[in-house]
């Protein structure tokens, strides 16, 4: 074990004997850390229940707070707070969790705020995700495993974020949406709808809509091409017809129900409560007709 002389350590806290501990560390009551985990200078451990386990690397200045949980091998960089009190109104002090799995890569003033009794009181932060500099992800949100939230992204309350979503920088998330698996979100905007699963989407903030299915995305990751090929003419029915988004989901279950991965895109539609991006007819009623959006995402479409 290296520990700094000037680390400040109360004596309920328990250390594994490879911890290395920089300069002005502070380490709270009740804290816990694994083998193998670095500590650098000036960063703050504050207790009761933070557990970190093994092979972590936490940057000088960082900020973990009570109440939770960290996985291993995951680096945190400068200046973030991870664990603060969530920024909720209606919080008052009860006990709430943030959960943060394996090998996540969380950068500079990134902050994550734990849950909050009305979101069943956890925040979770699965595996192998890379939060960029100044991510703000409030409370109750549920990151799946290898998203990429690119920098000063801002996740409101009960936000979730499937696996392997990619969301461009500044944009912003509204409360209780959902951004599906293998979505790829463009920077500069907002959404205040869900984002189905596979797709694409980009354009002014809160009139989003879907210009076709992740392709170059879906490749990367190994999807089969025939699998690519179903996602694209889904795409087409749902964005590229007259049907209702009633009528559209029904053809596509109809035509493609040897197919799980569109199934499950279904399912995701029929499931949202908040509408989703792009959704036609049904979804956008006479507003979006009378904006235009159905004509522009047709005319957009690259599926």
């Amino acid at each position: 074990m290296s520990i700094h002389r000037t680390a400040i350590i109360h004596p309920s806290a328990v250390i594994e004997e490879s911890v290395e501990i920089g300069p002005y560390v502070v380490i709270g009551q009740g804290v816990t850390i694994g083998a193998g985990t670095k500590i650098g200078a000036q960063a703050t451990l504050e207790g009761p229940d933070l557990t970190i386990g093994q092979e972590n690397q936490i940057g000088p200045h960082a900020y973990l707070l009570s109440h939770t949980t960290l996985g291993d091998r995951n680096k945190i960089y400068p200046f973030s707070a991870i664990g603060c009190e969530p920024q909720d109104l209606k919080f008052k002090g009860e006990k709430s969790q943030l959960e943060i799995g394996h090998e996540n890569i969380i950068r500079e003033s990134v902050t994550i705020n734990r849950g909050t009794s009305s979101g069943g009181g956890i925040t979770r932060l699965g595996n192998r995700n890379m939060l960029m500099a100044y991510v703000h992800v409030a409370h109750d949100c549920l990151i799946g495993h290898e998203t990429v939230i690119a920098n000063s992204v801002a996740l409101a309350g009960h936000v979730e974020v499937q696996d392997g979503a990619v969301i461009g920088g500044l944009v912003g998330i509204r409360q209780f949406c959902r951004i599906g698996k293998y979505a790829y979100v463009g920077g500069c905007t907002g959404t205040n709808k869900d984002i189905p699963p596979y797709m694409i989407a980009s354009g002014p903030a809160y009139r989003m809509y879907v210009s076709g299915v992740n392709s170059i995305g879906l490749q990367r990751r190994g999807f089969d091409p025939s699998m690519v090929r179903d996602l694209k003419n889904v795409c087409k029915i749902l964005y590229f017809t007259d049907l209702s988004l009633q009528e559209a989901l029904l053809k596509i279950k109809n035509e493609f129900s040897h197919a799980p991965h569109v199934l499950e895109l279904v399912t995701f539609i029929e499931n949202s409560k908040t509408g989703i991006v792009g959704a036609g007819k049904e979804e956008d009623g006479e507003e979006s007709k009378r904006r235009g959006y159905r004509g522009r995402i047709s005319r957009q479409l690259s599926c």
